[in-house]
């Protein structure tokens, strides 16, 4: 049986170039990049190469890059960090209906903690609105915390809006994007948008798990979340993971070997999307202004993890939500307030390189396949 994988925001498949890069870290520059002896130094001179290749995407400064395990700790580390470092100067934080888990959960135990935070709602499309923004930050706000684009929709959201509210309202708030899905995919340099922190994780872009990256903006401050060591400048202590590290940095160094791929993520979109409107029955919840790699739609009537196992049985997978949800009612399409019927359905398909329109002409035909015989048994 074929293997059709669709689920690229979830994870994707670590590519040849990232694995041999963890693999001769792993087996011939093993040292710790603590130990001063020649084989740390050379484990630190590859983990300075990495460090590199993060920032230049991000047009930052090496400095200003702290490697993470990923998108979760990188978020939870700039949220906590900064509301915890400026608290004296107020307790407003805004931050939106839609983010990540990582996300949303550290709001709630920063509100059990007496911080005020206010969830801005998306419309219909999925984004908040730029004079929502601008209505929300006061001059006791320390901390935005807004994702430039959503993980179960692909929704695009209006960061360019956070630095002139922040700045007009005369606060001394910090600006904190988690990136996960974006980076590598759309243009993003924090000074560009004033973005002081900006969280990125390796798995979305075909390196390991159990790596990413933090940007904090020189001069910008932040407590750490752990103590125990002087790795990553006292923001995340403890012996790097080198390996993945390393080959989180090959794995950018072949996404920047394709400046073709987005057109080409464009191209499977949009033919995708053609395929799946020309269905009886099919409801489209990504428009067409949300990132080309993802497409979340929905087949009312049927619950999706009910179509999603169908699918998996014909080798082809997809998400039913955010992976990190695990099944669980997708709080971004209940903000979006589409009905019940639509969001128990939901499915998301999100695209690397490796796809092609054989795998859409498959899915569209199992997808009509399944509807049909699901529909029958019901």
């Amino acid at each position: 049986m074929n293997e059709i994988y669709l689920d690229n925001s979830a994870t994707t498949k670590v590519c040849p170039a990232a694995a041999k890069k963890a693999l001769e870290i792993m087996t011939e520059l093993y040292g710790n990049p603590s130990s001063l002896h020649s084989k740390g130094l050379q484990a630190q001179h590859e983990l300075d190469s990495a460090r590199k290749a993060v920032a230049s995407v991000l047009g930052a400064q090496s400095e200003e890059i702290f490697f993470t395990s990923g998108g979760t700790e990188g978020n939870n580390t700039a949220v906590f960090g900064a509301a915890h470092a400026l608290r004296r100067r107020g307790s407003r934080i805004v931050t939106t209906a839609i983010e990540h888990s990582s996300v949303m959960e550290a709001m709630e135990q920063l509100s059990s903690e007496g911080f005020e935070v206010i969830y801005l709602e998306p419309d219909s499309s999925g984004r908040v609105s730029a004079g929502d923004i601008r209505a929300a930050v006061t001059k006791d706000t320390i901390l935005v915390s807004i994702m430039a684009v959503n993980n179960e929709t692909g929704a695009i959201q209006p960061i360019e809006a956070v630095y002139k509210a922040i700045a007009s309202s005369g606060s001394p708030a910090l600006f904190h994007c988690d990136a996960v899905q974006a980076f590598m995919k759309m243009p993003l340099r924090p000074k560009k948008y004033g973005i002081d922190l900006l969280t990125v994780s390796g798995h979305k872009i075909h390196a390991p798990k159990g790596v990413g990256a933090l940007y904090v903006r020189k001069g910008a401050r932040i407590l750490p979340l752990h103590r125990g060591g002087l790795q990553e400048r006292r923001i995340r202590p403890g012996t790097e993971p080198a390996p993945a590290i390393c080959a989180m940095g090959a794995a950018i160094e072949e996404y920047e070997n394709k400046p073709e791929l987005n057109s080409y993520i464009k191209e499977l979109n949009d033919y995708c999307r053609k395929r799946l409107s020309d269905m009886d029955g099919i409801v489209i919840n990504s428009d067409e202004n949300c990132l080309p790699y993802i497409i979340n739609f929905s087949a009312p009537g049927l619950k999706s993890e009910t179509l999603l196992h169908f699918l998996a049985g014909r080798g082809i997978y997809v998400s039913s939500g955010s992976a990190c949800a695990k099944g669980h009612k997708s709080h971004v399409l209940t903000a979006m307030k589409l009905s019940p019927e639509i969001s128990d359905s939901a499915l998301r398909i999100s695209f690397s390189d490796e796809n092609t329109r054989k795998d859409i002409d498959f899915l569209i035909n199992s997808l009509e396949t399944g509807i049909n015989t699901l529909a029958r048994k019901r």
